[in-house]
């Protein structure tokens, strides 16, 4: 009796801490694709992985932890920013009680808005998918501390997503005449994509995000794989760079309509473009030797195939902007980290990061 009378005392102190927790500590959500994917993709029979030498190479634990980088990705980044440790992919066992209360990734390498994007890929988490996990996590949550202060939770959360890239990368251009390059010209397919990207954002609304950082697509002409396939001398591949500008402008138009739509400043433009071109275009004044060759990979630029331990890998990670083929290397999420805590409008629209969590501390 006494063994079980301690046995509920513990239990009463546990529901004490996490109501604590879910007061006390602001929750992250992460939703999108490889750039943010923290190792969900370790769980499912896909090829999308990153659980092998030397992807990890630089991370604490000097481990392959699912992430698409040497060493830590954006969120983790993040996460430090907010004092809080890094969140865990959805689909980790580890995920459960606390835990719980500090957020979660359910990110998944491979996707795109589109459903049909990443279909080369078997067993990815689309983003619905995606979606459909957040309202399971909630109810998860809602049976730790009750609905209430799940609903606090949520609401009093930062979320990121990242989205985009490989609608492009592999779904308009994976291969000559693709099926959607042959249904649309790119300017009309880049509308097609905003507006399915607005009714995402507007579910994830609907389920609770109040803050959501949404990221454009990166300069995708310019990353090491488009180089390898597309380049002759180094240059930027002028048709995925016209896709990545068409994007990014329409995507900032699409946020301001649904914040006016909603009333609040709820969804904040993240130009990863411009964060990336600043050390592209100019990589020894941010200490790379390159930003062309990828520091893992084989063939020109390092941009053909996968990162494995058959690849030619640099023995600086820091001196190169990519990691592998299609991945910033750790110390350029960094620094793309710090544009979003204290990038001007140029960079962040309406407001950078350490604007929101001054507002929202002061609320």
């Amino acid at each position: 009796m006494a063994r079980s009378g301690a046995l509920i005392i513990l239990g009463v102190l546990a529901m004490a801490l996490a109501a604590g927790g879910a007061e006390g500590a602001r929750a992250f959500f992460v939703f999108g694709d490889s750039l943010v994917d923290n190792g969900n993709n370790n769980y499912l029979a896909t090829t999308a992985r990153a659980d092998t030498p030397p992807y990890g190479i630089d991370y604490p634990t000097r481990r392959p932890t699912g992430r698409f980088s040497n060493g830590y990705n954006i969120p983790d980044f993040i996460s430090q920013e907010l004092g809080s440790e890094s969140t865990l992919p959805y689909l980790s066992p580890q995920l459960t009680g606390q835990r719980l209360l500090v957020g979660a990734n359910f990110a998944s390498a491979g996707i795109g808005i589109l459903n049909d994007t990443g279909i080369q890929f078997a067993n990815i988490i689309r983003i619905y998918r995606q979606l459909d996990y957040f309202e399971e996590y909630q109810r998860r949550v809602t049976a730790l501390i009750g609905a209430a202060r799940t609903k606090q939770l949520v609401n009093g959360a930062l979320v990121l997503i990242t989205l985009g890239g490989n609608d492009f990368v592999n779904n308009y251009y994976l291969v000559p005449f693709s099926a959607r390059s042959r249904q649309f010209a790119l300017p009309d397919y880049v509308k097609y994509v905003i507006a399915e990207y607005k009714k995402i954002l507007r579910r994830l609304y609907g389920i609770g995000a109040r803050r959501v950082l949404v990221t454009g697509t990166g300069p995708l002409g310019c990353v090491p794989a488009e180089l390898a396939q597309r380049s002759r001398n180094g240059e930027c591949s002028a048709e995925l760079q016209r896709a990545a500008s068409l994007f990014n402008p329409q995507l900032v138009q699409m946020l301001n309509v649904l914040n006016r739509e909603v009333g609040s400043q709820v969804f904040i433009g993240v130009n990863t473009q411009r964060m990336q071109n600043d050390f592209i275009s100019n990589p020894r004044a941010f200490g790379f030797v390159t930003s062309k060759v990828a520091c893992c990979g084989q063939g020109p630029y390092n941009g053909i195939g996968l990162c494995t331990t058959a690849s030619n890998l640099c023995p600086n990670r820091d001196v190169y902007a990519f990691w592998d083929p299609f991945h910033p290397s750790e110390r350029a999420n960094k620094m793309i980290v710090q544009q979003i805590m204290s990038g001007s409008r140029r960079y962040m629209h309406p407001m950078n990061l350490s604007t929101i969590l001054a507002l929202d501390s002061s609320t």
